[in-house]
């Protein structure tokens, strides 16, 4: 093996865990993070929550000492504007960089509201965007949040602990409707609810003015700060670049996360992902697969054996509500709902097997789950 080591293309999760797991494989080999975000890495689920809140200013992945002591390069603010395989090299601000491995952990990018006044409302997944929403929430007695995904429910429950007027408007009746099913819906509807939001569904925003967002029922709501949570789209340019074909906007990899190109790597939201334990490519947008998918990579990188099989999986905070959900996140053909004293539990099923499991104050329900899960077996509601 040559000695020009990784280059990392991304500062999330995933490119970190990446640079981390081939370093510890390679401790004397180079590891460069290159990223186009000017930010030092930080961690993105605080921005929606206690950091919109204003409970904490401090939101790094790892401080400057972490990357020092691994003997890490980390070049932020940067435009890679090229990358040739067959030399394996990377352009960068005019600047030539050598690997022997290539990783591409470009994440994604929010979904514009293509409205008119679109250009008018806040985002959320950076940390110049937290900045600038938290700032705007500070000015702000009135808020409209688009999109009730797990990110407007928290956002929106977060303006309202900020004393603001929340609106959280969406298409679907309830949240997560098509995800999620219509009780589950119903129950995070009541959570955020609780927070003080008003959700308003099954209607779609037609545009947005200064201080007015326009319904397609006619309803015009008040608002001094807008939030459109409305999807994200993988940032997958790059490997389109290098002659990858795309799969569902994403980059298709191996269990290992290798691509179709040899020598580089993709892991992340960008990443269309065989998982050994599904039998099959999964797309996810989860914080931690992307950590497990950067590790495989890095580890991959460095010539390991790794390869994924987790149950893709995140925890969501909606106000002082922890809301967990495993799932292989492809469809199910039913969801029993299972009430508790305190909570409850859906068990979502295909062909009688266990491929998901939402839980609100059910942490043995959401461990059992993912066993479950992983093995094909059907949920306890159904035994």
């Amino acid at each position: 093996m040559s000695d020009h080591g990784l280059l990392v293309i991304g500062s999330g999760p995933a490119g970190l865990s990446a640079a981390e797991a081939y370093r510890s494989e390679r401790p004397d080999a180079p590891v460069r993070i290159v990223s186009a975000d000017v930010s030092h890495p930080y961690d993105r689920p605080p921005l929606s929550k206690d950091f919109l809140r204003g409970e904490t200013e401090d939101v790094t992945l790892h401080p400057a000492e972490w990357f020092t002591e691994r003997n890490i390069d980390l070049t932020l603010g940067t435009a890679v504007e090229h990358i040739d395989t067959a030399a394996r090299t990377v352009t960068v601000d005019g600047t030539s960089y050598s690997y022997d491995a290539l990783v591409l952990a470009t994440g994604a990018s929010p979904v514009p509201l293509s409205v008119p006044g679109g250009e008018r409302v806040l985002q959320l997944r950076s940390l110049d965007d937290g900045r600038r929403l938290r700032d705007a929430a500070s000015s702000a007695r009135s808020a409209v949040v688009i999109g009730a995904g797990f990110i407007g429910c928290e956002a929106a429950a977060s303006l309202a602990s900020r004393g603001l007027s929340v609106t959280l408007v969406a298409p679907d009746e309830v949240p997560q409707q098509k995800r999620l099913g219509d009780e589950a819906g119903r129950r995070l509807t009541a959570l955020v609810e609780a927070t003080g939001v008003t959700y308003l569904g099954g209607v779609k925003v037609t545009a947005v003015d200064d201080g007015a967002v326009h319904l397609d029922n006619g309803t015009t709501l008040d608002a001094d700060l807008v939030l459109a949570a409305t999807g994200v789209t993988p940032n997958s340019s790059l490997a389109e670049s290098l002659g990858i074909s795309l799969e569902q906007s994403r980059v298709p990899v191996q269990a290992d996360m290798s691509t179709s190109v040899d020598g580089v790597y993709a892991a992340g939201d960008v990443a269309f992902a065989v998982n050994t334990a599904a039998g099959r490519a999964l797309a996810v947008e989860h914080w931690f697969d992307a950590e497990s998918q950067g590790k495989i990579a890095g580890t991959s990188a460095a010539g390991k054996d790794a390869g994924w099989s987790d149950v893709p999986g995140f925890w969501t905070t909606i106000g002082d509500a922890d809301v967990k959900y495993a799932s292989w996140g492809d469809g199910y053909d039913e969801a029993t709902f299972v009430e508790h004293d305190d909570g409850f539990t859906v068990w979502y099923t295909s062909d009688g097997a266990t491929v998901g499991v939402l839980t609100y104050n059910a942490d043995d329900d959401y461990e059992s789950g993912e066993e479950l899960i992983t093995e094909r077996k059907p949920p306890p509601a159904a035994t």
